[in-house]
């Protein structure tokens, strides 16, 4: 099986690249439109802004094949930054598209709509709540501690929320559309757990 992550200059790659060590995984860096299509499963890793992230995206024509890949029935994960790409569009960067692989859209946490003083951004370990059954869960119990790093969060229809967490309010931090999942935390270093949801991937 060949795992591929998809480097596109704004993704934690070693972390990840790490990670998968751990759970007995060998990784392979995707640098070339091709290579993208040539993968079984497929990571899509992200720090940093919305819009440079579909810049680079773009320079690196990895677009489309990116929506080819998920379209021939392929797994794709994205993670954090890599998560919001997913969706149709972000507040963060009005003038750029997403990858509109799940209908939605991102927002900056608001500070009007919370219950309590939050302070931007999200950082450090919360707690998700699945609320829905995925093969990303197996073996683990109805919520998870995780570790996050983030000021925008994604919105969507309820039937792709796999997972939720509070943070003033509550908001959308896993997705699932039938192959495609996207994880607002970062499982790489979320420990054990992390551990688990990226093996889960893996078996899907």
């Amino acid at each position: 099986m060949k795992i591929g992550i998809v480097d596109y200059k704004m993704g934690n790659i070693a972390s990840l690249q790490n990670s998968f060590e751990k759970i007995g995984k060998s990784v392979s860096i995707v640098h070339t439109p091709e290579d993208i299509l040539s993968c079984d499963k497929l990571i899509l890793p992200g720090v940093g802004g919305f819009g440079d992230a579909m810049t680079h995206l773009k320079e690196q024509n990895f677009i489309e094949p990116i929506q080819e890949y998920v379209q021939s029935g392929n797994n794709l994960l994205g993670v954090c930054l890599g998560m919001q790409l997913l969706f149709t569009s972000s507040n963060e960067s009005l003038e750029k598209e997403g990858l509109d692989l799940i209908p939605g859209s991102v927002t900056k946490f608001d500070k009007s709509q919370a219950e309590h003083t939050i302070k931007i951004p999200h950082m450090g370990w919360n707690k998700m709540e699945f609320v829905k059954e995925s093969k990303l869960f197996l073996g683990l119990k109805r919520e998870a501690y995780l570790y996050f790093v983030h000021s925008y969060h994604g919105n969507c229809d309820k039937r792709y929320i796999i997972g939720q967490t509070y943070y003033g309010y509550d908001f959308v931090s896993a997705v699932e559309k039938e192959n495609i999942y996207g994880f607002q935390p970062h499982p790489e270093k979320s420990h054990n757990e992390g551990l688990q949801i990226l093996e889960n991937f893996i078996k899907i």
